[in-house]
């Protein structure tokens, strides 16, 4: 039987120590290592280069949906698993365009997650029964052969979001030219398409939509 390493990225402690638990309980599974944040699920992917992340979606600073991402542009055959609360099919949109694997629920069955890492490791694509539902459902009426019109979150390109997340974390637009490397006049191009595209009239109101969608993620004070 072959040995699928694992990568935990969770931001609760006890969460990730119990899932920890269950899975070294499971033959064939090696848990290498535990991230506590996106950014260090990214680092951690690409020092460890791990068969399978399963990976929270809200985490401080970079999101879960951007750190799969990023973990999947690095090394593509790394199977992301996003383990979350959110059962919304808006969620599970984002994590499947950002490269996740599957998408298995916080209050799922161990033998549940298991199929799936198996399934993740086999380069296949899976999703809880409840997660199934919704999808379907969503895509109800393609049978009718009506087209879907793409949520407004799904047209953000992969710079908007970094824009995005970097405007929820507080930085001006001079601030995230520096840290992108790119011109101001850019960045202001970049936010005046992402506040189009969500129907938004100002940074308030985009980061308040971003938060509810799982888009961006906002980091607690350090007091």
């Amino acid at each position: 039987m072959d040995q699928i390493t694992v990568l935990l990225a969770d931001d609760h402690t006890l969460f990730r120590r119990g899932i920890r638990t269950i899975l070294e309980q499971m033959d064939g599974l090696d848990v290498v290592a535990e991230a506590s944040t996106g950014e260090e699920a990214v680092a951690l992917s690409k020092e460890l280069v791990p068969d399978v992340v399963l990976m929270d979606i809200k985490m401080p600073g970079t999101s879960g949906i951007e750190a799969t991402r990023q973990v999947v542009k690095e090394n593509p055959h790394i199977g992301v698993i996003l383990v979350t609360m959110f059962d919304d099919h808006e969620s599970v949109f984002s994590g499947m365009r950002a490269g996740a694997k599957g998408y298995v629920l916080k209050e799922a069955e161990p033998d549940e997650l298991r199929r799936a890492i198996d399934a993740a490791y086999r380069g296949e694509v899976i999703l809880c029964p409840i997660i199934a539902t919704k999808v379907l459902a969503h895509f109800g009426d393609s049978h009718t052969g009506k087209r879907r019109q793409p949520l407004p979150y799904e047209e953000l390109t992969d710079r908007e979001h970094q824009v995005f997340q970097l405007a929820a974390d507080g930085l001006n637009n001079r601030d995230i030219a520096d840290r992108l490397v790119i011109s101001e006049k850019t960045v202001k191009n970049h936010i005046a398409n992402i506040f189009s595209k969500l129907q938004v009239n100002d940074r308030t109101q985009a980061v308040l939509y971003g938060l509810r969608k799982g888009l961006v993620s906002i980091s607690p004070d350090d007091d």
